[in-house]
């Protein structure tokens, strides 16, 4: 899979940034969507093209529970979070989400917004094709990679049951 990255290079970016909270009341990904990062990055939806990569620092998405942060970046187009680590409820949350959630230590020190980006999932390698670098990761497990293909979770079982 191949997008543009979106950096915000900072460390702890968490759920209500993501999506507010005063828009918790909404449960479409199109209405959150058009208020994801807006109170980071109030033209975050108008940069945003489908397919695209936020690149983020370390524990992205820690705060409160939220499914509707990983539904607000799905619903605007986003493609995948790559970060440095990501707060475990939040990594579960994208999983359950059918959401791809890739952890790369150091990447958002190496990627800058704009750069191409190309992701092999299956042998854990991103290449940046702006900068002609290759980062790695460790792959996502087979399981996760099943249920993140299925849609999610619930897709996943739904399949699963005969």
């Amino acid at each position: 899979m191949t997008g543009k990255a979106h950096c915000y290079k900072r460390d702890h970016i968490n759920t209500d940034e993501i999506i507010p909270a005063r828009y918790l009341n909404m449960d479409r990904e199109a209405d959150l969507a058009q208020h994801a990062m807006e109170d980071i990055d109030p033209e975050f939806v108008k940069k945003i093209n489908q397919g695209d990569f936020i690149i983020a620092g370390e524990d992205f998405g820690c705060g409160s529970s939220r499914e509707h942060a990983v539904w607000a970046l799905r619903g605007a187009g986003v493609r995948a979070v790559i970060a440095d680590t990501f707060a475990r409820i939040f990594y579960r949350n994208c999983v359950n989400n059918g959401f791809l959630a890739i952890e790369c230590p150091g990447i958002s020190q190496q990627v800058d917004s704009g750069d191409e980006l190309e992701i092999d999932i299956e042998k854990g390698i991103i290449k940046n094709r702006t900068k002609g670098d290759q980062y790695t990761f460790q792959p996502i497990t087979g399981f996760a990679r099943e249920v993140i293909g299925a849609g999610g979770l619930l897709n996943y079982i739904a399949g699963k049951v005969v």
